[in-house]
């Protein structure tokens, strides 16, 4: 064997190392945004926090939340009486009337796009796939879904580079990209509620055990930051010793495997940013509670458990935007914990039978009861301006299905929770008069410091009332 042969050997050993260690690396980038993630309110965040809407003008973090509930509500229970600051909860809301001054029901807010149109039946998928959108859904139960993106993610676009999560996704169901679910919808519209582009959904984690350690590391309490100190240790080197040696190779590769070395060493530094990026913002938070030991077999203590991690996650400043969907709408799952064996969806087609309509009132109360819990939690939690994290928040509970048993999409059941660091007017009932959900949208978009919102979905100006 010649020189020149053996130079061409080790050469094509080394470019199959190069080649394989990209590879890994690209695997690496998942760990390696896992821990950029987690964070605690530091002076990174607080330095860069804009002295307007995404704070508060103490320069405390305005967080915002969608939770969606399925299938719409029992009307007659569902609205308050009396109007403004003079109202009264109606059995469905009764477990928030101690909360009842850091609250705003809104009604006459609609979403036309969910209904039915040229489209036929899929209001379930609909109803999902336009809440947090305003956008009609493509009919398919193929690769070329389209619907809008999410006002979640519009918001995460402009401020979500001020915590280490930009958004956060969260479930209590099943979770599904593909497939086909209500009458040749896709799975995906159903299954998902937060959209980073028109045909890119946000698949949110359902095992709050993956949520937890994403959020503040692996461990014990006591034990996690030293986990992440060492496990950053680890990247910068393995990051450091594949930069030194895939430059070595530079010099003595033709022009397309040095275009391909270049397009693998640019993603290098895009991680070792990211890492720097986690670093600027302090050390990671390290509740004193133990690590969720996966998915609960209950479904109450399932829905308990993501509501304190979201709760965690925006005390601690981790996120200040996230989702939480309880159930895709259309779900049929039975509730034999409040005495309701029957399915969830079978219910809400009632046909006004007394004895289904009582059953969808315990159903929506039992789903209130722990939103109320949830709400509570954060009411108590002080925040670093001495004001309770709720003050600080804009929390979205709704359906994007009004009336369950007629699939209805207008006068939808929302409730707007919080004070939004002073930028909301709780404790009333609003009657808007049937205007776009989007409108309510682009309001809160402006309270979170999101600039540069002109329109999403089918939004026609902006909510002032709330």
């Amino acid at each position: 064997m010649n020189k020149h042969s053996v130079w061409n050997r080790d050469l094509a050993a080394e470019r199959h190392f190069a080649l394989n260690r990209r590879q890994f690396l690209r695997g690496l980038g998942v760990t390696v945004a896992l821990p950029l993630l987690e964070s605690a309110l530091g002076p990174v965040a607080r330095a860069a926090a804009p002295a307007a809407g995404a704070a508060t003008p103490a320069g405390v973090p305005l967080r915002m939340a969608f939770v969606y509930f399925p299938n719409g509500a029992h009307q007659n229970y569902w609205w308050p009486t009396g109007e403004g600051a003079n109202f009264q909860l109606g059995r469905t809301m009764a477990p928030l009337a101690p909360l009842q001054r850091s609250i705003q029901v809104l009604g006459g807010l609609d979403h036309k796009n969910a209904t039915a149109g040229n489209d036929g039946a899929g209001d379930h998928a609909r109803a999902n796939a336009t809440f947090l959108t305003g956008a009609r859904a493509r009919k398919t139960d193929s690769a070329d879904i389209r619907v809008g993106v999410s006002v979640d993610q519009v918001v995460a676009q402009r401020v979500g580079h001020l915590t280490r999560f930009p958004s956060l996704e969260l479930t209590c169901d099943a979770v599904r990209k593909s497939g086909r679910c209500d009458s040749g919808y896709s799975c995906a519209y159903q299954h998902n509620l937060s959209w980073a582009s028109p045909s890119t959904p946000m698949a949110p984690e359902a095992n709050p055990r993956l949520v937890f350690e994403r959020l503040f590391g692996a461990g014990a309490p006591g034990e996690r930051r030293e986990n992440f100190r060492q496990r950053q240790q680890t990247q910068k080197s393995l990051l450091d010793f594949v930069l030194d040696d895939a430059r070595s190779l530079q010099g003595r590769l033709g022009r397309n495997d040095r275009e391909k070395l270049d397009e693998y060493l640019t993603g290098v530094r895009d991680i070792e940013q990211r890492i720097q990026r986690a670093e600027g913002f302090g050390e990671l938070p390290d509740p004193r509670t133990e690590t969720p030991a996966g998915i609960p077999a209950g479904y109450g203590e399932h829905m308990d458990i993501m509501y304190d991690l979201l709760a965690l996650a925006f005390e601690t400043d981790s996120t200040r935007v996230a989702t939480l969907l309880l159930a895709g709408d259309g779900s049929n799952r039975s509730y034999p914990q409040i005495g309701v064996p029957e399915g969830h969806h079978y219910c809400s087609h009632h046909r006004n039978n007394s004895e289904l309509m009582e059953k969808i009132g315990e159903i929506d109360h039992y789903y209130m009861e722990r939103f109320a819990r949830f709400l509570t939690k954060l009411g108590q939690t002080k925040d670093v301006d001495g004001r309770s994290v709720l003050h600080n928040s804009m929390i979205v509970y709704g359906c994007g299905n009004s009336d369950g048993n007629r699939h209805t999409h207008d006068n939808l059941p929302i409730v707007l929770a919080g004070g939004g660091g002073g930028q909301l007017n709780p404790g009333r009932y609003v009657k808007l008069g049937g205007q776009p959900m989007s409108n309510l949208f682009l309001s809160l978009c402006d309270r979170m410091g999101a600039t540069g919102v002109e329109r999403i979905g089918d939004s026609s100006g902006r909510l002032k009332v709330v």
